[in-house]
């Protein structure tokens, strides 16, 4: 009977608990997050979604300690550039020695590198890993994700950490078990999803770097197959908990209430329609919205510049080309730039400028500086429209995050043309709204069934068995 049910429980592919019981935690945690540090210890590999604020870092951290302490090992933990330095300050307030590796060579204890250098590592060396800011594995034909997975593949213990997935982002998530080495990405796909083209699945065999990787038709879109949207945040939360406030999880929210947030939206006229064109029209289509963007760049940089301008108050102001990147260094002028032609150490200068003060105003993009820093000392975001949520979400959590004590202005800058951009970033922001809330109600659902159910009846075997 035992030999059975195990069976039946390794065919489910859902989390199990591979973990141990965790012995150390530092005094300056709070109760929600000893709760899923422990969780999380007890799993041995696992995922904690929770919103910018929650104390990702000091659980992580903890997380990795307890693992260290267990097998005597090392645990690498990989984050975005500057985030690295941004940890082992942290670290050191909660009594963890985290070493900054930068060339591969491995140190006892915690281990910390950013992503771009983990092809310097050997993941033999290690007994855990950690992937902070690990929305990082979405891109399913990205080489950066295939690294991390088949790096966190050889690796026991693993811990998956960020604020949330994108909307209708279920790529994420594949990817993200997969990581964790539960059910792989396209299997999550064809057991719980179906796509316009039918319910099969044939992705495109591409090769890369001497190797050869599926990669699936831009054109498929996904949705649940009827009876597997419920099971589907199950099998989710079997392996992840997702959490916006401490009270999603049964605790108090003391401490963890947010000011306003203020979003402004800033309508710049431009007297000058597009070539052929009698007035602007909203941009239809990607081409027609990158022209809009590059015929208009300055004038939304002018306007921008003057939202920050003589303020006296820290801002960030988030481009999304590199022209942009360079007018508004010119118009600004006690701001620092941090762009993609920077060194990583000039990368990581640049940022510790910003949080010491030595730079009023950082210019930079989303995908440089919009993962894991805490820019807490700031309360005022200027950005341009952009289709990915996600960056927007992130650029904003920079600032409105948990322990911010003023009300945070996001300003957004635009242009008639750009009002398409705008409307689908809203419908988004809507579906992520309603994948993180079904994502927590089926989490409460499966935890309260763990914790209350009681079985009084012996199972029996089928007679035909």
């Amino acid at each position: 009977m035992d030999d059975y049910l195990q069976f039946l429980a390794e065919r489910t592919q859902t989390g199990t608990r591979d973990g141990f019981r965790p012995t150390f935690f530092p005094p300056a945690m709070k109760d929600f997050q000893c709760d899923l540090t422990e969780w999380a210890v007890e799993m041995g590999r696992a995922a904690l979604l929770e919103d910018c604020g929650l104390g990702k870092t000091i659980q992580q951290l903890t997380w990795a300690e307890n693992v260290v302490r267990h097998t005597n090992g090392r645990v690498l933990v990989m984050a975005p550039l500057a985030v690295t330095e941004q940890t082992v300050r942290e670290a050191e307030k909660f009594g963890i020695e985290v070493h900054n590796c930068r060339d591969g060579i491995p140190r006892p204890g915690v281990n910390i590198t950013n992503y771009e250098r983990l092809h310097l590592f050997d993941a033999n060396d290690y007994v855990g890993a950690v992937c902070d800011e690990s929305s990082i594995l979405k891109s399913f034909d990205g080489q950066r994700r295939q690294d991390i997975t088949a790096f966190m593949r050889k690796i026991r213990y693993r811990l998956l950490c960020t604020a949330t997935a994108a909307p209708n982002e279920y790529t994420e998530l594949g990817t993200s078990s997969e990581a964790l080495g539960y059910l792989g990405y396209m299997d999550m796909l064809s057991r719980f999803f179906k796509n316009n083209q039918g319910n099969s699945i044939k992705p495109n065999v591409i090769r890369h770097r001497g190797k050869n990787f599926q990669q699936l038709d831009d054109n498929a879109k996904w949705r649940f197959k009827g009876h597997a949207e419920g099971p589907f945040w199950k099998w989710v939360c079997s392996w992840a908990r997702a959490v916006r406030r401490p009270s999603d999880i049964g605790f108090a929210d003391d401490g963890f209430i947010l000011p306003p947030l203020i979003e402004n939206q800033h309508q710049v006229a431009v007297d000058r329609p597009p070539s052929g064109m009698l007035f602007t029209l909203p941009a239809v289509g990607l081409a027609e919205q990158r022209d809009e963007r590059r015929r208009t760049i300055r004038d939304r940089c002018e306007k921008a510049a003057s939202l920050v301008t003589d303020t006296g108050q820290p801002a960030v102001v988030w481009c999304q080309l590199n022209d942009e990147g360079d007018i508004l260094e010119d118009l600004i002028r006690d701001c620092v730039q941090v762009s993609g032609k920077d060194s990583d150490d000039a990368k990581v200068e640049k940022f510790n400028a910003f949080l010491d003060g030595e730079a009023r105003v950082l210019v930079t993009k989303g995908r440089i500086g919009a993962w894991g820093m805490n820019f807490q000392h700031c309360a005022h975001s200027v950005s341009f429209p952009t289709h990915s949520f996600e960056e927007y979400y992130q650029g904003i959590r920079r600032f409105y995050r948990f322990g911010q004590t003023r009300s945070v202005v996001s300003d957004i800058v635009t242009t008639e043309g750009e009002k398409s951009i705008l409307a689908n970033l809203q419908r988004k922001a809507l579906a992520a709204d309603k994948m993180f809330n079904d994502l927590v109600a089926y989490m409460n659902d499966a935890i309260a069934v763990d914790r209350s159910i009681e079985f009084t009846k012996n199972e029996e075997l089928p007679a035909w068995l």
